[in-house]
Formats: structure tokens, sequence, C-alpha cells
């Protein structure tokens, strides 16, 4: 199934705010229990709905472009250990349609496995309705799901890496014609068919920010065709200075690929950052997170990842996969800038960045890397 690779009516002002600053800044929302770290050194960070809502008001009010939840289907449990690592796992639509009611300015993006039994006309009516009731500034990361355990929760067969972009193309295709054509629609897809569909009111901007989270040649042949925002990984793990070796040539082989195809995409990294006043303190903290580890929970949450036939994150070490996020930056305010710089300088367009303990650590990092931002023009 074809469409025409770009929207030329498309014009989100909330996405062309965002990409008026050298760095796009997003925050990566505490779904989860634990979020992104399985250890148990303390901290106050939550999954519920009053917590992660506090975090997006309080990002929007320090100037950040977008808040983002990973989705996930975890066992009773979750990855194990004692503190059941993810087992509590709210449902990012479900979040983003709350918080579309209570924010202002901030995108708003929702991940969504578009394999596990939905219809494209479910989700483009639910999208458009959220995308209203946000005035338009509501996103759909597309993921295809790849964890056998995940497609059998919901009775299906696990598909094949490539197939699955196959089935997301023909989804989003279908999807993005509900938002934008006049009349019903009547498809007979490879995978999904419709008769007299049709979905209104519309997205507000013609359709919705679409956004998806990839690295193998499937999805990258995916991503530029459909997405306006790539989360990428690091093709040598979390360290700052191997990711800044690697990043450059992975950049630019995504971005060559979307001008192949006359569309401008933008790549955003997920760091987790550690920043304190001194440098001693910082790499205190990334000690503590370190030594506080759930051993078992640690053990599962890595070994999901390590296998798989996803391409993402495969350079992570276990120790790496701890800490959470998928590049570290550790250090003083001024460092954390520095490297923020150096992300921009190997080709990354925006930081989707996550915390340990998400409110004081966004708070901290509002009040003092915010304005070291501004001052080096990675932000407005």
């Amino acid at each position: 199934m074809t469409t025409a690779h770009d929207d030329p009516s498309f014009v989100s002002p909330a996405l062309e705010e965002a990409k008026r600053n050298k760095l796009m800044l997003g925050l990566f929302l505490p779904l989860q229990s634990g979020a992104w770290s399985p250890s148990l050194a303390p901290r106050e960070t939550s999954w519920t709905f009053d917590y992660n809502a506090e975090c997006t008001r309080r990002a929007e009010a320090l100037g950040f472009d977008l808040v983002f939840g990973l989705a996930q289907w975890m066992g009773k449990g979750g990855y194990g250990g004692e503190m059941s690592f993810r087992e509590f796992s709210t449902d990012p639509l479900m979040v983003t349609a709350g918080l579309a009611a209570i924010t202002e300015r901030i995108m708003l993006i929702s991940t969504v496995h578009v394999l596990y039994g939905w219809h494209p006309l479910h989700l483009a009516k639910f999208g458009a309705t959220i995308d209203n009731i946000s005035g338009g500034r509501w996103g759909l990361n597309v993921v295809t799901g790849y964890k056998p355990s995940e497609f059998k929760m919901f009775g299906l067969d696990p598909i094949a890496h490539d197939a699955r972009y196959s089935k997301a193309d023909e989804f989003t295709t279908l999807m993005k014609r509900l938002w934008q054509d006049d009349d019903e629609l009547t498809v007979a897809g490879d995978h999904w068919q419709l008769e007299g569909a049709y979905v209104a009111p519309k997205p507000i901007n013609g359709r919705c920010i679409l956004v998806n989270a990839t690295s193998s040649d499937a999805g990258l042949d995916y991503a530029v065709k459909h997405s306006d925002l790539i989360f990428i990984t690091s093709p040598a793990g979390a360290d700052l200075n191997k990711a800044c070796e690697a990043l450059p040539a992975h950049n630019a082989k995504i971005k060559a690929r979307g001008q192949a195809v006359g569309r401008d995409v933008r790549t955003i990294i997920n760091p987790h950052v550690i920043c304190r006043e001194t440098e001693v303190e910082a790499w205190t903290q990334h000690q503590a997170i370190l030594d506080g580890q759930d051993a078992v929970a640690a053990d599962n949450f890595y070994a999901t990842f390590a296998g798989g036939d996803q391409s993402s994150w495969k350079g992570t070490s276990r120790d790496q996969w701890v800490i959470g996020g998928n590049v570290h930056i550790v250090g003083t305010p001024e460092q954390v800038v520095e490297a923020f710089q150096r992300l921009h300088d190997a080709g990354c367009d925006g930081v989707q960045v996550n915390f340990y303990d998400f409110l004081p650590d966004l708070e901290y990092f509002g009040q003092r890397v915010v304005p070291l931002m501004q001052q080096a023009g990675l932000r407005l």
C-alpha cells in the first residue's frame, strides 16, 4: 500500500515551535513502577497519573517541548525481584488524554502497539479526539512490538521483524487517510478492510504528529515515510564518548533516507541525566543507583532487551541498563549542557531526558540546566 511521502498541508504549530530550538527538549514520563532503573536506591518517583501530571505541568512551565511515555504489557510481578520492577504500568494513550485537559502548550505523545489487535479506524477516531481536546498538540508513537510474550497475551502469533513494519505501513497509511479524506473510505488492504469508514472531527492540523523509535532498515524505511520525529538509540551503548563517535554516521544515514523520499525528519535520543552541583556528587548518585540495584529485576530487564529481534539498545551493557536510558550524562549543569551540545553536533535534533528521582531532578534540571542551554544557544 502506498501513500504520498509527505503531507504538504500538515503544519503543526507546536511542532514548528519546537523545531525553532537548536535542540528540542522532551521528558520521558515514568508511567511504569521503577521507571527506567531497576534499583532500590531511595526516590519518590511514581507511576501514578497524579505524579505524571505534576511532572508534565512542571515540564511545560520549564519550557519543555514534549512529554512521552512508553507502553508495555507485563505479567504479574513485572520483571521480578524485590521491587517487582514495572509490574504497575499505566496506558500512555489514556494518560495523554488526561494530560490534554490540564496542559496548554506542550506536545503530548502516546505510544501504541498498533499490531496488538488495533484497527486503524479505532486509533484514527481516538487520536483525532485527543488532538481536538489538546488543541492540536497530540502525537502518536507507532510501535509494532517484538516480545513474543506480549503477542501471546492478545492471543496472537508473533510476527517476523520486517513483516511487522509492512503491516505498520498499511495501518498508518489507512489511519492518515481517515484523518485527511473528506469522503467515506472503503479499502480492501492486505491486512485491514474498511467499508464506508469515516472520522469526524478531523485532527486540527490535518493529521496528528507521528513518531516512532527504530534502528533497523525496515523500521527506518517506515519511519522516513511516515514519522515527523524519530527516536533513535546509540549504536555504541550508553557511554557518551562512544555514542558521540557512532551517532554522526547513524543520524546522517537516517536523514539521507528522509531526503531521498522528500521528507525532513528529525531525530531525538534518550539520555538518562544525573546532574548535581559537583561532579563528585553526580557520580556518587550514579554509584548509589548501581549499589541499590535489584539484581533479579536487573538481570531480567537486561535479558529482555539483549535478546529479541529488535535492533535498538543492543550495545547497552547490564550495568548501563540498571541506570536506564540510552545515553548516560553524569556531571555538573555545565557538563550536562556540554554533553547536549556534543549530541547536537553528532546530528541529534533533540533529547528526551529521563531521571532517577523525577520531580526533584526535573526541578533542579529546570533551574540549573535549562538557563545554561539557553546561554549556549541550544534553546530559545
